[in-house]
């Protein structure tokens, strides 16, 4: 429980969900504001669809990989934003105020996506929705954080997780209900403004974090609110002493935190390793590739070797269930096995899968199927792509056929009852897309036919599954438990735009890296990063497990260099130094 030192004896798991009937008040405060990471995943997901349709539908868009790279990325930059301005909004208005305009943000994107009659349109609908998934992102862990007690709070902050990965999962389904309806893309891209209405009523009736409130000197309403998350007295008392002491000794360092510079936060040994932490998670949560999953899901199928894009959005389902059944998986770890070790094993089963799909996508590249003249001329020689028909050189294949796009040249596989034998190439729209289906040909403009596709898929599953549990959802539960009190706000804001810029870097590079090295070196880089951030938790990052928040800066302030991530733990869950003790936990 909260103020107190506690060891974990597997029960965390049981204990949270027995909270529905026990104090579902609880409950109701982290699921509501977990909301915020439904709009995060649904967002996340939704335009891996709906980009398939908008090529279709916006000519420009399909010939400019920049402009795809724009209209997804462009969310992400609003999102670093969002994120920036919630830290300072978290710690001036409070946490429930920065999740109501969030989900007014969120609203106005949504609507202004789904009326849009070109890619400008869709590009400020991006940002709009970015501006309030950046604020929900490190808002929504830290409200929860603040309100759940230390035995059971990383199992309540998984919670967040799990909904950013079933808003990814939803996204999915709802991509796939609309594939058919006119205005597809629309469709998708709109419904996404009806779960930031639903959190914005929730909220409504919801109250403040306790702990904002008693840093604002509103403690009878801090002491209200906890006595609801707190049934026994003893308990209740000790948290508003922990509260106490946390408020007095930010008078006695340096008064207002609302004045206080990042920069002189920096020197203060328990922010700087707490940043240090926090902020490096974030970041490496993003470089290991997880956005060029989620954001370009189908397209990754498409370069397995799967053409259609109802194929692709289906088997994307496949990762997305992945994903949100992950998540569910850390809900019973996280408080059982602990944050650091959780991340260790997730980044080693990334790596691994990484490698397997760098083999796989090297394979798929470099046995595609041949460019056939006979192939080609079946077809009326005006249909031939123009760089095939003026090249002088032979042994054309599927992939040097489709790294002509930028002449707009397209894949028509085989009629022969075989996708892997030498088929045509020829210009890439409509027109010349039908005439290909026509025949009963499957048509190619991203990735060629390969017999390796469902391997490509089996690591695309691994990844996933390794992931979620891990580094899908720890560096935001250390992020929300990490940092001291009178800064949380902004050392929040300050990692969750980490991750933003980070997301931005790999959404805005991902495709045109594909197009100019490969998917096989690409994945062989975010293996390579994979490997840095595995060492860097090793080194840098602590074990925050059954620690209740105000012990954490305790914590940092004497915390030692440890690579053991696995030796014993003093019963407040903090490691153990090397003498085998640890004072005052």
């Amino acid at each position: 429980m909260e103020g107190g030192a506690h060891g974990f004896d597997g029960s965390a798991f049981r204990e949270c969900f027995s909270l529905s009937w026990r104090n579902p008040y609880v409950l109701r405060l982290a699921f509501s504001a977990g909301i915020g990471g439904l709009l995060f995943g649904y967002d996340t997901g939704v335009i891996s669809g709906a980009l398939l349709y908008i090529r279709d539908d916006f000519r420009s868009v399909d010939k400019q990989t920049w402009l795809q790279e724009m209209i997804v990325s462009m969310a992400v930059a609003g999102a670093i934003i969002g994120a920036a301005v919630g830290g300072w909004a978290n710690d001036r208005f409070g946490r429930r105020t920065s999740i109501l305009v969030a989900d007014l943000l969120f609203f106005a994107g949504a609507v202004v996506m789904a009326s849009a009659t070109g890619p400008v349109q869709l590009v400020v609908g991006r940002v709009f929705v970015g501006l309030g998934v950046g604020m929900a992102s490190m808002t929504a862990p830290l409200y929860i954080s603040e309100a759940s007690p230390a035995r059971i709070r990383g199992a309540l902050v998984s919670t967040n997780g799990f909904l950013i990965t079933g808003g990814q999962f939803l996204s999915y389904l709802i991509n796939l209900a609309f594939t058919k309806a006119p205005g597809t893309w629309r469709w998708m891209l709109g419904v996404a403004g009806l779960p930031a209405v639903f959190q914005f009523v929730l909220m409504l009736f919801l109250p403040e974090s306790p702990r904002w409130l008693y840093r604002k000197g509103r403690v009878e309403e801090a002491e209200a609110i906890l006595r609801k998350i707190y049934r026994a007295e003893g308990e209740v008392e000790r948290e508003m002493q922990e509260l106490k002491e946390s408020v007095e000794a930010e008078a006695r360092e340096q008064g207002s935190a609302e004045k206080v510079s990042l920069a002189a936060l920096v020197k203060t040994k328990t922010v700087r390793r707490g940043l240090v932490a926090g902020v490096g998670l974030q970041v490496f949560q993003q470089l290991v590739g997880i956005n060029t999953v989620m954001y370009y899901s189908p397209t990754i199928v498409q370069l397995a070797g799967f053409a259609s894009n109802q194929t692709a959005l289906a088997l994307s389902l496949v990762t997305s269930g992945l994903n949100a059944l992950g998540s569910i998986v850390s809900i019973y770890f996280i408080d059982r096995t602990g944050r650091r070790k959780l991340l260790v094993i997730s980044l080693v089963g990334v790596i691994a899968s990484l490698a397997l799909l760098s083999a796989v996508f090297h394979e798929t590249t470099t046995h595609s199927p041949a460019v056939g003249a006979a192939e080609t001329s079946h077809f009326d020689g005006s249909l031939t792509c123009p760089a095939y028909r003026t090249s002088s050189s032979s042994g054309w294949d599927c992939t040097r056929c489709l790294k002509a796009s930028s002449m707009g040249c397209g894949f028509c596989a085989s009629g022969a009852g075989s996708k892997l034998l030498p088929g045509a190439c020829l210009m890439s729209n409509s027109t010349v897309r039908d005439t290909c289906h026509a025949e009963g040909r499957l048509w190619y403009t991203r990735g060629c036919p390969s017999r390796y596709g469902w391997l490509a898929m089996a690591g695309l599953a691994l990844y996933i599954a390794f992931f979620s549990p891990g580094m899908g959802t720890v560096p935001w539960i250390v992020n929300s438990e990490i940092y001291p009190l009178r800064h949380r706000g902004v050392c929040g804001g300050v990692a969750a735009t980490a991750n933003w810029i980070s997301n931005l870097a790999v959404a805005q590079s991902f495709l045109s890296l594909t197009q100019a090295i490969g998917p096989a070196w690409t994945f062989l880089i975010f293996g390579g990063l994979s490997v840095a951030a595995l060492a860097f938790v090793l080194v840098c990052v602590p074990e925050t497990k059954g620690l209740p928040i105000e012990e954490v800066e305790k914590m940092l302030e004497r915390r030692e260099l440890r690579l053991k991530f696995w030796a014993p733990r003093s019963r407040s869950g903090g490691e153990l130094p090397d003498s085998g003790k640890k004072d005052g936990v």
